[in-house]
């Protein structure tokens, strides 16, 4: 495959993620971070969100197993994956969290349960998403 085709097909997942609410500007704004001195800043750091989101989620998933459910350190630890998200753009991920807050302060566990589950499966398809735009880039920087 050639550079510009390559290149168009990022341009084509990114703009995308945009228009299909799975980012938003703050993402952009990292993208604007980026230059010569640090290609590949933005791969960095959402790399370092899945890392630390990857503690967080599984922090949920014991605090969901706990009996009797702590509310309150449930939705802390939402509170902290929510600002990971929003730290990187996930838009539709951090939208997500919102009705888990509105779980934990009624303390409805099947709601924060299936909240959850929702939020886990758009995280991956988020990081899915994101992998394929970050190896097109990379394919693309490759070729002279």
């Amino acid at each position: 495959m050639d550079k510009v085709r390559l290149q168009r097909e990022a341009a084509f997942i990114r703009s995308s993620l945009l228009d299909q609410g799975y980012l938003d500007e703050q993402f952009i704004q990292l993208e604007e971070l980026q230059d010569n001195d640090n290609p590949n800043f933005v791969e960095e750091v959402v790399t370092l969100f899945y890392t630390d989101s990857a503690r967080l989620i599984y922090n949920i998933d014991q605090a969901l197993l706990s009996n009797p459910t702590d509310f309150t350190k449930l939705d802390d630890y939402m509170h902290q994956f929510k600002g990971s998200c929003s730290s990187i753009g996930a838009k539709k991920v951090k939208n997500e969290c919102n009705g888990f807050g509105e779980y934990c302060e009624a303390q409805n566990y099947d709601g924060c349960f299936r909240t959850f589950q929702q939020i886990k499966q758009e995280y991956i398809n988020l990081k899915k998403k994101l992998e394929t735009y970050f190896q097109l880039l990379k394919e693309a920087a490759q070729i002279k």
